[in-house]
């Protein structure tokens, strides 16, 4: 179930995401010269912020919305941060005396782990199922699960899944450190159709179409039935003990919280480590790019301001007294995006 605020943002949001430059808005508190001025509203999140001049009237953001105010704050593009390119892995193991991309034994939250089939991500925390006990890796299902929708073959329960991750030198025949058990299906806000009846109806408008302007084609698509909640995947371990529950320069999970607009938080990643920061918005929907030009429309979300680089993906979140409140997946620059750790434990079924 959506929180209340995600209800309210999902009520109006329509009212705002379709503007050009916005990917998404969420509710937090209004910003000037980036000071917080403690007046909560809807916060807008663009590309770039642009003067009013530099765009059409069309597409400026309303000062008001169902009564409250908005905000615009610039983030840029946001994407999932898995490991890439060469940067990633230079700059990492910031933790003194500890190699998160080394292989560990029993290994902790906050190193290097991956699908067989992807590059690398970050270890979030052990959970246990919430009716065996039995205790489990938690990631993100781009990290553990290949960026699965259950139907394409990229991956299966099962799976093994390697510490460190394949961009890590983490291999198949001494790296495996568990096998892939549950995870929940991502889906893109728009995929090709693959029955026969949009493919026949394709043929026909493109013969239509050809008739005026024979160098044009024309492409169906369908649209997701639903956002996208939580980008997670569970991993089974190969024996209990080849994993600890002390999350690497943070300790031990004590319990869960909500998160709260203005709350300092944390995490601790494979690639920048230890880091801080405060959230900016909750109930948030977000456009977020899965990488090679495709979206994946993700609701109710958290933002914070950035604590993450590409290989953090996976990192659990803390508040200050180390009280699990989110699972960081996405960002940028100038934010990251975490799913409420409520909406991971109630889709995988498990507890902290």
């Amino acid at each position: 179930m959506l929180s209340e605020r995600a209800q309210w943002v999902r009520r109006h949001q329509e009212r705002v995401l379709p503007l050009a430059n916005v990917i998404g808005c969420g509710w937090g508190r209004k910003q000037v010269r980036g000071r917080d001025t403690g007046r909560e509203g809807l916060v807008v999140f663009v590309r770039k912020k642009l003067p009013p001049s530099e765009l059409k009237s069309t597409d400026c953001v309303p000062a008001r919305l169902a009564g409250v105010e908005t905000d615009v704050l610039e983030v840029g593009d946001v994407v999932l941060l898995g490991a890439v390119g060469h940067e990633s892995g230079e700059r990492q193991s910031r933790e003194p005396g500890v190699d998160r991309t080394a292989r560990l034994r029993p290994a902790p939250p906050g190193v290097s782990i991956g699908h067989v089939h992807v590059t690398a991500g970050t270890f979030g925390a052990v959970v246990r199922d919430a009716a065996t006990g039995e205790p489990y890796i938690l990631s993100n299902n781009h990290v553990l699960a290949n960026q699965t929708d259950g139907r394409d073959g990229r991956a299966r329960p099962g799976d093994p899944v390697l510490q460190p991750g394949p961009f890590d030198d983490g291999t198949p025949e001494r790296d495996v450190i568990g096998h892939l058990a549950r995870f929940v299906p991502m889906r893109p806000a728009v995929t090709l159709p693959q029955c026969g009846t949009a493919r026949a109806a394709e043929a026909v408008l493109n013969r239509l179409l050809r008739l005026a302007w024979p160098r044009y084609e024309l492409r169906l698509f369908r649209r997701a039935e639903e956002d996208n909640v939580v980008d997670a995947a569970l991993v089974k371990p190969v024996q209990d003990d080849m994993i600890t529950d002390r999350i690497v320069g943070l300790g031990r999970v004590r319990g869960v919280a909500e998160a709260e607009v203005g709350m300092r938080v944390g995490k601790s990643g494979r690639t920048s480590g230890v880091t801080w920061g405060r959230v900016l918005a909750l109930g948030a929907t977000m456009n977020v790019g899965l990488g090679g030009g495709v979206i994946a429309r993700f609701a109710d979300q958290v933002v914070t301001s950035p604590l993450a680089e590409p290989g953090d993906s996976g990192s659990l979140v803390v508040d200050e007294r180390r009280r699990a409140v989110g699972l960081l997946f996405a960002g940028s620059a100038r934010a990251s995006l975490c799913n409420r750790i409520q909406a991971v434990c109630e889709a995988l079924g498990v507890r902290f």
